[in-house]
């Protein structure tokens, strides 16, 4: 009996990795779409699109970019909770769906560490701190003291999650009175920062850095943990008198809940092995976007870390969710 019950275990076992084998040897048996939360052009769906092409060549099918812009990112995530774990519907997400929604809603939509099944990490966006170049401060700590000598009189734009949540921390740390303007997105709230109907703002390179080269905007510091290539000059917010900082605004590749490991396992070694290529590093680089490919369990502890940073500045902050 204990004969028979040893070879009945071993056959479930060659079964079970029998089955496992077929489900990645048969993936991808058609295209594989590829949401993003972003329009067409955007920095996002730029990374996307170079990723898509350099991974369909080696998988041989097509991953067709699919752009679902709005809600801060949260109809696109929605509509990957609700499609089937299969492997043929994605998500390139923000730290914006998986970090700000879930930490500035009572209701979220979908909890990103159950709904969502990660693949890898795939990098870091460069954002900055920006004013006016009507503004008379050279570094983050010299508009911290500007900002404080005219209580009530300054303002911030909020383009976004990453930069109503950066500015906030910044404000809520120094005790600045300042008056928080919301945006529809960057564009428009770069506008009246070079206007000059807005004082200052934390933004994406790819926005701001043009007018930073036209003399229109400054930038005084980067909340990245590390210097920028494009403006080595400028310090990072933890250089710049802020330690703690550890907002990140980052991007990872995710499925739903429930995907095969082993179909996990072929787009996490595909897409890892594109981010890899020098002519992808140089073009994501030209969007001002590092790469970082990861293990699926290092993209889900980063999606727990930040999730809790995001909720602890909203509380710091005094901000309630909506």
């Amino acid at each position: 009996m204990r004969q028979r019950r040893h070879i009945l275990i071993a056959l479930a076992c060659a079964l079970a990795a029998a089955g496992g084998t077929t489900a990645a040897a048969g993936y991808p048996a058609k295209p594989v779409r590829l949401l993003v939360h972003f329009p067409a052009g955007s920095s996002t769906d730029v990374i996307a699109r170079v990723l898509a092409d350099k991974v369909s060549a080696k998988l041989g099918q097509p991953i067709v970019v699919d752009n679902k812009p709005g809600a801060d990112g949260a109809i696109a995530a929605t509509e990957l909770k609700r499609s089937a774990p299969d492997g043929y519907t994605l998500l390139l997400a923000t730290n914006s769906p998986m970090s700000g929604v879930p930490a500035m809603k009572k209701a979220p939509p979908f909890d990103p560490v159950k709904d969502f099944t990660p693949i890898t990490d795939v990098g870091r966006y460069t954002f900055l701190v920006y004013v006016n170049a009507a503004v008379p401060a050279k570094t983050l700590p010299e508009f911290v003291a500007y900002a404080r000598s005219k209580p009530g009189q300054l303002s911030y734009a909020a383009g976004n999650v990453t930069g109503l949540l950066s500015f906030a921390a910044i404000a809520q740390q120094s005790r600045l009175d300042m008056t928080q303007v919301p945006y529809r997105g960057e564009p428009p709230a770069i506008t009246d920062l070079v206007g000059g109907r807005i004082d200052a703002m934390v933004a994406t390179a790819g926005t701001g850095l043009p007018h930073v080269q036209s003399g229109r905007l400054r930038a005084l510091a980067t909340i990245l943990p590390k210097r920028g290539a494009t403006l080595p000059d400028v310090p990072t917010v933890q250089e710049s008198g802020f330690p703690d900082f550890s907002i990140a605004p980052w991007a990872g590749l995710f499925g739903p809940a429930g995907m095969p490991r082993d179909v996990v396992a072929v787009l996490n070694r595909e897409f890892g092995a594109a981010m890899k290529q020098p002519d992808v590093i140089r073009k994501l680089a030209e969007q001002e976007f590092a790469l970082s490919p990861s293990t699926p369990e290092a993209l889900g502890a980063l999606v727990r870390r930040q999730l809790d940073v995001h909720r602890d500045i909203l509380r710091s902050a005094g901000i309630e969710p909506e």
